[in-house]
């Protein structure tokens, strides 16, 4: 008889009581400190309003604070861009920066120069501006076809320009000259690149996002994330999350390290057009076709408020150091539409939250 192999009896584990009970703790004091900070900023919002200042004789596009957050910008079918100072609360209008063509709709600061600001137009050219100097772009770019979309590197070396055709133009800040182009055989939305300037990112009209090497532009990996149209993508300050926002109305989170979606919010039922982290990536606001912008805190998914709009918000942006959202809806116009006499104060304006 073959006498069977008897297996090594198991060893006996045993709790190890002391971390168990720390990670306990620890878990217990991250939640509190989240019910705390959500309390805080619920109480804060609470006594907010939204608050209007004119800038435009037709509707704006666009709307993005410099890196000092002393000065914001906003772009406008009346082909201009306005500056306004940011003091005591309030905007006051300091510039008009003249040139373009045709309707301004994109605009964008350098990341860490806040006097240069790069802004796209129907008319098919890109203007660098420095505010200091503001009767005359100091810059101006011929796009190939009408650009849509516009990011500039962290770094501030380089700005990336998506068309209508799908085709991604990247221009040296310095020379002011289009380096390299790409163009690709699916819709393209939001462009990004990520905090460390490594990847670049794009979103889908199929619904995915697709990451690439960066300067190659070789494709490392396709992400799916929303089950229809991938409309916006933006990454946090804390350079741990980006979001991303969908024509499903779906707002989803992201782990930066991980490449995995954390969380997705559902409370939305119409397409998420424009996304915000705040200055501490805390809060993320996400405007949509509900009429709404839904601001949220990003640890735990919890609403914290909504802010009503009077049309659908085109473009949000928060204060780079304190929780003021300005943002831009799709007013009428006061010279081609025939409308309320409320609706006409509201056309053209800059719309400050958490004031």
């Amino acid at each position: 008889l073959i006498t069977p192999i008897q297996a090594p009896p198991l060893p006996t584990l045993r709790p190890d009581y002391v971390t168990v009970n720390r990670l306990i703790s620890m878990v217990a004091k991250e939640l509190t400190s989240h019910e705390e900070y959500i309390a805080s900023v619920k109480k804060e919002f609470g006594r907010s309003r939204t608050k209007e200042f004119s800038a435009h004789n037709s509707k704006a596009h666009c709307v993005a604070w410099n890196s000092n957050g002393k000065y914001i910008a906003s772009g406008s079918v009346d082909k201009t861009a306005i500056i306004q100072s940011f003091k005591d609360d309030r905007l006051s209008r300091e510039f008009s920066l003249k040139g373009h063509d045709d309707a301004v709709d994109q605009l964008s600061w350098h990341p860490t120069d806040p006097n240069i600001l790069a802004t796209v137009s129907t008319d098919k050219t890109l203007r660098l501006w420095d505010i200091r100097t503001p009767s005359k772009s100091v810059g101006c770019i011929v796009t190939k076809g009408e650009v849509i979309n516009m990011t500039w590197k962290n770094n501030g070396s380089t700005i990336a320009l998506g068309n209508k055709d799908d085709l991604i133009s990247f221009v040296d800040y310095k020379s002011q000259k289009i380096t390299s182009e790409k163009e690709f055989g699916f819709e393209v939305n939001e462009l990004a690149w990520d905090n460390m300037d490594t990847n670049f990112y794009l979103t889908s009209g199929s619904g995915t996002i697709h990451i690439l090497e960066y300067p190659s532009l070789v494709e490392l990996m396709v992400l799916p994330a929303h089950t229809a149209h991938c409309i916006c993508l933006k990454f946090s300050p804390d350079k741990r999350h980006f979001a991303t926002g969908g024509a499903d109305a779906l707002i989803n989170i992201w782990d930066v390290d991980e490449l995995v979606c954390l969380k997705s919010y559902s409370r939305l039922e119409w397409p998420v057009r424009t996304l915000s982290f705040n200055h501490d990536g805390s809060l993320l606001a996400a405007g949509s076709e509900d009429l709404v912008i839904d601001i949220s805190h990003v640890a735990t998914g919890e609403k914290i408020t909504t802010i009503s709009c009077n049309a659908f918000p085109f473009c949000c942006s928060w204060h780079p150091s304190q929780n003021v959202l300005a943002f831009v809806t799709d007013d009428k116009s006061k010279h081609n539409e025939k409308h309320s006499r409320d609706s006409d104060k509201t056309t053209g304006c800059v719309k400050l939250y958490g004031l």
